[in-house]
């Protein structure tokens, strides 16, 4: 679906342009023409192909989707795919999002996703004079919108792992722990996929071989791979952390399941001593002392409550009941 279709010159908005006419303006000196699409069928990829005469590869991997964040360069043009994430009701979206950069025109094409980039647009035409750098200040601008919504779900897993460790010394709260740590930790490695390999893409576009068109707008790169650095840093920190809780959750059932059995070894010493007096007693010896003893069965009673009790209580002065 066709979202804006615009003419500039000289950094400064010229018309709404039909598409079939696109071919025309790219040819005007000092114009170029931004195109913005979702959710692009074929045939419509294959007309933008003809009009702006984008590389055949580069169309393929927009039509398939699913692709890793990239940047590829053909020949005066660039590719480029980055992937935008959405927190919805606790579960991250991953959308993809294609740009097509050349000389004088840009293609944006964005699926599976909600977040449009109309305040994008609105920035650009804002600051002409920046917007008069040309394509490569577009893709810059488009870049660093993406990578700017990374930074509220980062916060959002931070505050969830917050809120997990706040609960990993409550008793009877071990296994939900674990289950959201590595649900927390699956969501941190989607957030990775989408940052990692886009922040070694953009790496090339501010150091090294810089593609031509993006050589006046160097600088804006490297602040996108500065906002991308930070965000990998704390992702790995995040990670450290999960696996840091994770053992700390696994000590907590431990020293659980320590506690549990130092309680049945208590009882069951107690109740070692009773079996041995009662079976002992039990015996019908027929010159056992007590048989013919009045007091002889209280008085064995009352040792093994004696006996018991005192075990009782060093087992529990010991912490084991």
């Amino acid at each position: 679906m066709l979202i804006n279709c615009v003419a500039y010159q000289e950094g400064k908005k010229l018309r709404d342009v039909p598409v079939e006419d696109i071919s025309e303006h790219i040819k005007i000196p000092d114009c170029m023409v931004w195109v913005a699409l979702k959710e692009a069928e074929p045939a419509e990829l294959e007309q933008m192909r003809h009009e702006f005469g984008l590389h055949e590869l580069a169309v393929e991997d927009a039509l398939s989707g699913h692709q890793r964040p990239k940047i590829e360069e053909y020949g005066d043009s660039l590719f480029a795919v980055m992937h935008s994430i959405e927190l919805v009701e606790g579960k991250l979206h991953v959308g993809e999002v294609d740009v097509f950069v050349g000389e004088n025109y840009v293609l944006s094409t964005r699926s599976r996703s909600q977040l449009g980039f109309l305040g994008v647009r609105e920035r650009c035409e804002r600051e002409p004079h920046q917007l008069k750098q040309g394509p490569a200040f577009v893709l810059y601008a488009l870049m660093d919108a993406v990578v700017d919504r990374y930074f509220p779900v980062l916060e959002a897993l931070e505050a969830e792992l917050e809120t997990i460790e706040e609960n990993i010394f409550i008793k009877g709260a071990q296994r939900a722990n674990v289950e959201r740590l590595y649900e927390l930790k699956r969501k941190v490695v989607t957030l990775r996929h989408a940052v990692a390999p886009l922040m070694e893409a953009v790496g090339k576009l501010d150091g090294g071989r810089v593609p031509p068109i993006c050589v006046n707008s160097k600088e804006y790169f490297r602040d996108v791979h500065d906002h991308l650095s930070r965000i990998n840093m704390s992702i790995d920190a995040i990670r450290d952390t999960i696996g840091i809780a994770i053992q700390v959750n696994l000590a907590m059932v431990s020293i659980d399941e320590s506690e549990v059995n130092k309680r049945l070894a208590g009882w069951a010493a107690i109740f070692a001593v009773a079996t041995a007096f009662f079976g002992v007693w039990g015996m019908n010896f027929q010159h056992m002392p007590e048989l013919q003893w009045t007091y002889g069965y209280p008085v064995a009673l009352a040792i093994v409550a004696t006996v018991c009790g005192y075990l009782y209580y060093r087992f529990k002065k010991s912490g084991w009941l």
